[in-house]
């Protein structure tokens, strides 16, 4: 087991700031080179510190302005186009990334696409379902209309 701090929040693992015990390998060959994490040590309790006082900072946004931006991103659907096929079948899928990009288009606001749960790949066009986790206790439901083009 190895102790690192994490740097980024890890879906299932943890937040920024936090100190926690992963398997040395998915240390090594996953958290370490991605930059989600950093190898724990006696003076890393500086590192944790920065970093909570970081997410701090970040956690001033109120609880009004993370229900607001909730409630115009359940308001209508995101518009996502991608090539896709005669039978609407698409070359490739859409990804946490593109769905992102749609919501800064469309005007919205900006999320991060690492809080963008999607259950099941989105491969076809249509309506899709989709969760983004903006604030602790602050989830917004997603409905995401994917547009074929040629």
């Amino acid at each position: 087991m190895a102790k690192v701090i994490l740097t980024h929040e890890v879906s299932g693992l943890g937040r920024a700031g936090d100190v926690v015990d992963v398997k040395t390998g998915y240390a090594r060959n996953y958290l370490l080179p991605q930059g989600f994490a950093v190898s724990w040590s006696q003076g890393g309790q500086k590192q944790v510190d920065q970093i909570r006082q970081a997410r701090e900072a970040k956690a001033l946004q109120t609880h009004e302005e993370a229900i607001a931006l909730k409630d115009a991103l359940e308001k209508e659907a995101i518009v996502v186009r991608q090539r896709a096929g005669a039978e609407g079948r698409l070359f490739g899928s859409v990804t946490r990334q593109t769905i992102e990009e749609a919501v800064a288009e469309a005007g919205i606001g900006s999320i991060d696409h690492r809080t963008i749960d999607i259950p099941q790949a989105i491969k076809a066009t249509g309506r899709h379902e989709a969760t983004v986790s903006l604030r602790d206790g602050v989830v917004a439901s997603l409905t995401i209309q994917v547009v074929g083009t040629k």
